[in-house]
């Protein structure tokens, strides 16, 4: 552990020597930095998607699975008969923790978006509607529609399974996406960081041939190059993410009717999330450095 550390002291505290073999300005060094820091900006945004949109999945799931609707279809002299014998069968229906039906103030305020709030429910032939709470073990539903065929015949039992479904196949669909732009935005820093190593070794072509003369190994080479691309890559990353998650609080709060816009952002403990992108963008420059670097100087020899 002692040894990892110091090594690690190391890596950050640099040897003045090597560190001359790198420029610590130009193209290549801001590229690093400006490609670090917009991959981690972009990084943040793809996060906070994929998980607001699991977060959107569990809402939707939770909020449609535990609960029913009973539809009843009847004659207006028979409408409460039914939604009697409706209420009989659900108060004997294991499974089912609350049922009520909906009042017509209820049933007008769910159709006012497509009606308008003066829709006469007392002159048209709208179904009354029956809500149905299950408990944690739920209900037979085959069983309920066999039960309300026999008492009710004018009641349909909707248990949200067609509308659930793929709103959360949606849902997972979309955080998917989220988690393929973060591999997406992982790559392309890892090529631009290649890019910019590349260039800085060719560049520096007669200064690696004159440490060779003096005795440098091609680790010793490396090593300062390496370090340089994978600090910059760090404080780069750094300022995006920074960026990212100021932005990201400046969009609008879930509040009371949160939907998926307003919710787009991190809750409680997944806002120490983005900050794991630095410490990774690091580890990414590092090995894409690496790997050019022990390349490159392999072909100049």
């Amino acid at each position: 552990m002692n040894a990892r550390l110091s090594t690690l002291m190391h890596f950050v505290a640099g040897d003045a020597q090597a560190d001359r073999v790198v420029p610590p300005t130009g193209y290549t060094a801001r590229l690093t930095v400006f490609a670090a820091a917009s991959m981690a900006f972009l990084a943040v945004f793809a996060l906070a998607l994929s998980l607001a949109t699991g977060r959107l999945a569990d809402r939707w799931g939770e909020a449609l699975a535990k609960s029913s609707t009973i539809r009843i279809s009847a004659p207006l002299d028979q409408m409460d008969a039914q939604v009697l014998a409706v209420m009989e069968v659900l108060a004997t229906t294991p499974g089912v923790k609350e049922a009520r039906p909906l009042s017509d103030d209820e049933q007008r305020a769910l159709l006012e978006p497509w009606f308008g709030p003066d829709l006469p429910l007392d002159q048209l032939p709208i179904p009354k509607l029956v809500e149905v709470i299950e408990d944690a073990d739920g209900y037979d539903a085959d069983g309920l529609r066999a039960r309300l065929a026999g008492e009710a015949p004018g009641a349909i039992l909707d248990n949200h399974a067609r509308w659930r479904e793929p709103l959360v196949r949606a849902a997972n669909r979309l955080r998917t996406l989220g988690l393929v732009a973060i591999v997406l935005i992982t790559a392309l820093a890892g090529v631009v960081i290649t890019l910019a190593a590349s260039a800085a070794l060719s560049a520096n072509e007669q200064v690696i041939r004159v440490l060779r003369l003096v005795g440098a190994q091609d680790r010793y080479i490396a090593h300062a190059f390496v370090r340089r691309f994978t600090l910059r890559a760090l404080a780069g990353a750094l300022v995006g993410t920074v960026l990212g998650a100021f932005a990201i609080l400046l969009l609008p709060s879930t509040g009371d009717q949160g939907n998926f816009l307003t919710g787009l952002g991190f809750v409680g403990w997944q806002w120490l999330w983005p900050f794991v992108i630095p410490p990774f963008a690091a580890l990414v420059a590092y090995v894409a450095t690496r790997q050019t670097a022990q390349t490159v100087l392999q072909e100049k020899r």
